[in-house]
């Protein structure tokens, strides 16, 4: 029997997740408080200790979130690991990274490591699943290596045209994203 959650605690832990981004447009992220994030949603301490451990843990929660709804919301569903599937997630990340930038102008320094972590992270689990099932018979280090190498360079890639301000050069894309590319 699957166990739901309380409609009540789910609307509860949006509010304060919402609270904390309105906070996070207005403040830099070391100058919002609990209390700040308590007053905004409406809840108590303890409500929103119920929910979260601390401030870093809601960033982590609300990053996570974001990145798993905005970037890798359809990831997941490729079946395989080619020129326009890499294209498509990089694309994706790089409208998450601009609206972040952009939203968040005075907290996105303090976010950027923590994007940096998940994005890898889930950006990497991804692609060794599709590595998998494309060339069953690599060893997991093969696998591991190349899944570390795409994520990496998406992020790195993504980052590099949101902080310059530039627009992706198509050749440079299509040039990093054929040596991706195993065949």
């Amino acid at each position: 029997m699957e166990k739901t959650l309380d409609p009540r605690i789910l609307r509860t832990r949006q509010l304060i997740m919402d609270a904390f981004m309105q906070l996070a447009v207005e403040k830099d992220f070391k100058d919002i408080t609990i209390k700040d994030i308590t007053t905004r949603a409406t809840v108590n301490r303890a409500t929103f200790y119920y929910h979260f451990y601390d401030k870093y843990d809601l960033l982590e929660k609300v990053l996570s979130e974001d990145v798993i709804k905005g970037v890798l919301k359809n990831v997941s569903s490729y079946e395989s690991i080619t020129s326009s599937s890499l294209k498509d997630i990089f694309i994706s990340l790089l409208s998450f990274q601009k609206g972040l930038a952009s939203q968040c102008t005075r907290s996105y320094e303090s976010f950027t490591p923590k994007i940096e972590t998940i994005i890898k992270e889930e950006l990497g689990r991804v692609f060794r699943e599709l590595l998998k099932k494309k060339y069953p018979d690599w060893p997991f280090e093969k696998v591991d290596l190349q899944s570390i190498m795409m994520s990496w360079t998406l992020y790195g890639m993504s980052t590099k045209y949101v902080k310059s301000g530039e627009q992706p050069m198509e050749d440079v894309i299509e040039a990093v994203f054929h040596a991706l590319l195993i065949d």
